[in-house]
């Protein structure tokens, strides 16, 4: 549950760049990033107050196929607003995080 939750805490800060950038403003799939980012981070935190561990694995893992989509989508349609460095840097974060996300969950099987 730690090592995850520092994981969302580096997503946490790729919603935040995105939820300000103002090249994503005016493009409702680019928003949807962000917004997805918020919904994943925010389903788990309940039980990680609680440190049940089985209801935020049972979260992080239902939840992840959404994130999964928005990172694909957000790193193909990104450069319709951005090339910047900025953006390119938030998909790869964006990306690495997923990936570890899904490692630790096959990691940990079931709980």
């Amino acid at each position: 549950m730690e090592k995850l939750n520092t994981i969302f805490a580096h997503l946490w800060m790729v919603r935040t760049f995105l939820k300000h950038a103002d090249e994503i403003q005016d493009d409702e799939e680019l928003l949807d990033v962000p917004r997805t980012i918020f919904d994943y981070i925010r389903a788990t935190e309940p039980a990680y107050q609680r440190k049940d561990t089985k209801e935020f694995l049972h979260r992080a893992r239902g939840k992840l196929s959404k994130l999964k989509k928005a990172t694909e989508v957000f790193a193909r349609e990104h450069r319709r607003v951005s090339d910047h460095t900025n953006f390119q840097m938030a998909a790869q974060s964006l990306a690495g995080c997923v990936e570890a996300i899904q490692e630790i969950l096959a990691k940990v099987g079931e709980a």
